[in-house]
Order: structure tokens, then sequence, then C-alpha cells
């Protein structure tokens, strides 16, 4: 198990670096990565078939930096340099437990003065250079796709909110014990809460700047299901504590590695299970019995379903639809994974279910009535 870039790196090239990234996060970097590449496609081809419109906006160009302006990046600037330079000045620290410090009120003052000068004064000197005499002001066309940006960052930051309500409410009894902790730790996100977040903050964005909703959730279905694919590596990768019940049983095919079949999460980031002989530092735990390696599951599912998806999504017409399909399909992924994936249980009318189940069948249920909704409504929708 890789729970951090460095045992990645010493494992498969003998290098050993200390590096402050764990592979959790990395992956999670790259599964925005992909999302964007593929919003930004599915963008693109509905501005060029007219679905799409650019906007307009107003922009003065050739005026001083504001006082606002100035404050704001000196401020950014100080963050950073309070951070960075402690990180830098207690790297041993940084790199064993980045949270602590990156969450912690501990900083360095002087770092933090000197890169809120910085900043300032690079602010005021591009300013000047581009200064007019007489400011002007000019319209400036923004095409959809280079809206991304944008609603890459407030869907990053409402879907991590949104990842750990929904699992400090499924791990309800921990999070009374230590609430801070619940709400302040890289570890411990559920996809829904970040795909139900993360999604409403990117519609949002998207109708301010006239992308109707319907158009909008099309473009996500792909591009969503590739993120999904891609960050469930680093859940593999890292032990975060997605893997399924114990496996005991024989594997069905002799081909088929140990580790897609039954695993036990060595060295896992949850620093669940027994720990390790001769194992030093503070990944050093293992399963004391082999569990479905649930993750890697759902990387080959949702990445056959971003094919299926990315295939046919030309042959899609009606607004609404290519959401719906998604619906449906990543809520018979989740439910069916499941089955054999270890969660917290509710009971209902004597009925046991996890979040994810009851969540899963909402969006297969919400998908199916889309689906039905495009359908019947082809003709009102034939200039949406």
């Amino acid at each position: 198990m890789f729970p951090t870039v460095s045992h990645f790196l010493a494992y498969f090239f003998g290098i050993n670096v200390p590096l402050p990234f764990n592979t959790f996060g990395v992956f999670v970097a790259l599964a925005f990565v992909a999302g964007y590449w593929a919003f930004t496609k599915e963008l693109q081809r509905k501005e060029a078939q007219g679905l799409l419109k650019p906007t307009f906006t107003n922009v003065v160009e050739g005026k001083a930096s504001t006082i606002f302006e100035l404050i704001s990046n000196a401020f950014f600037g100080f963050v950073i340099g309070y951070k960075l330079i402690y990180a830098l000045l207690n790297y041993k620290l940084f790199v064993s437990d980045a949270q602590t410090v990156l969450l912690s009120l501990k900083g360095n003052f002087i770092g933090g003065i000197a890169l809120a000068a910085l900043f300032a004064y690079w602010e005021y000197q591009e300013k000047e250079k581009a200064k007019l005499p007489t400011p002007k002001t000019v319209s400036v066309k923004i095409h959809p796709y280079q809206l991304m940006g944008n609603m890459v960052v407030w869907a990053a930051i409402w879907g991590f909110l949104g990842a750990k309500i929904f699992d400090n409410l499924e791990h309800w009894d921990s999070f009374i014990k230590d609430p801070i902790g619940g709400l302040l730790s890289f570890s411990g996100l559920t996809f829904y809460g970040g795909l139900i977040c993360g999604g409403a903050a990117v519609l949002y964005i998207a109708r301010k700047n006239g992308i109707k909703p319907l158009h909008m959730l099309d473009v996500g279905g792909p591009g969503m299901m590739l993120a999904y694919s891609v960050g469930r590596i680093g859940c593999h990768l890292s032990g975060d504590g997605d893997w399924g019940i114990t496996n005991l049983n024989p594997k069905p095919f002799a081909w088929l590695p140990d580790w897609l079949w039954a695993y036990t999460y060595p060295n896992n980031v949850a620093m669940e299970g027994n720990l390790m002989p001769d194992c030093v530092g503070k990944f050093c735990y293992e399963l004391p019995l082999p569990a479905y390696p649930t993750p890697m599951y759902e990387v080959i599912l949702a990445f056959i379903i971003f094919l299926i998806l990315w295939s046919f999504r030309k042959k899609i017409k009606l607004p609404g639809m290519m959401f719906g399909i998604y619906l449906m399909f990543n809520g018979l992924e989740r439910f069916c994974i499941e089955l054999i994936r270890v969660n917290s249980k509710y009971t209902v009318a004597g009925i046991p279910f996890t979040q994810a189940e009851l969540i899963s069948s909402i969006l297969f249920i919400c998908g199916a009535i889309l689906v039905v909704f495009a359908i019947k409504n082809k003709e009102k929708h034939a200039n949406y």
C-alpha cells in the first residue's frame, strides 16, 4: 500500500524522498483534472452546437490598483507565507503530519509578512504596467468552458464540506466524541455528500452565467463518472477505509490477482487492523483478514460507465436525458457495491440499509424520472 507518495517512490524506484503528499490527496487532484477535461470538452461541443451561448461582461482596463485589491492580495500572501515558511522550517513534522501543520494556527509570522508585502507589491506593479491615462470600459466575451476554473474551485470547496458533513452524519457517534477533529480531518469523506454539495455549487455558477440547468447537468454526467473512477484509485492505494467485507472465498479464476479479489490493505491510512511486524512509521496497520477491494471494483465499473456515456453522448439530443442515465448508472453501481462494502447501517421498520444504499436508490429513481421527463417534454425542450 502507498499511504504517501514517498511510499510509492520507494516501492517502485527505490528512492527515499520524504514528501508531504498523501496518495489519496494526489488522486483527488487528478480526479478534478480528469473532470475538468471532460467538462470542458462537453461545454465546447455544446457551444459549437448552439446549445450554449457566450456571455459578455464589462471590464475596466487601465485603472490603478484599489485598496481592496492590495489588501486581499496581501492577505492571500500572508496566509501562504505564514504556513509555507513554517512548513519548510519544520519539514519533518510537515512530512509526518501535514494535516496538523496546515489546519493548526501554527505558522511563521515573519514569512507571512514577507509574502504579504511581495503579493501586494506584485499586484501594484502589474496594474501600473497596464495603467492608462484614462481607464476605459470594454466588453469581454466569456465562453462557457472558460467558467470551468471558477466552477472547479467552488466544487472543490463545497464538495469537501458536503463530503465531511455526510460522513459525520454517517458516523455520528465518532463525531460527537471529537467534533473539531471530525470536521477538520482530511480523512472520512462521503462521495454522495461531495456530489450533492459540489454539484449544487456548479449549477449555481452555471445559472448565473446563462447556462440552463439541464444542459449543465448533461455536461457533468460523463465527467463526474470519470472523476469518480480516478478518485477511487486513491482510495484503494491509500487504504482509506472504503474496503469491503471480509472475503475468505477462493478465487473464481486462477489468473485473477490476489489483491483484486481479497486484500488486507497493509500500511492503510485508516490505521485499522493489527500492527505489522518490523514496520516503522505512522502507517503500520494491516487488516487481520482479507477484504473485498471494493474501491478497485468501483474504479473499473465507473470507468466502463464513463466510456459508455462518452461513446453515445453525441446521439442524445433531449435535455436532461444524459444526466438521468448517469444517475441510474451511478445509483445501480453504488447500490451493488454496498452489498459487499463495510458501512454503518440504519434500521427503519425492520429494514437495514446504509446511507449510500438509500441515496443510491433515490438517485436511480430520480434518474428514471428524469429520463421519462426528457422524453415526454422533447417537443417543449426542442429549442431549450
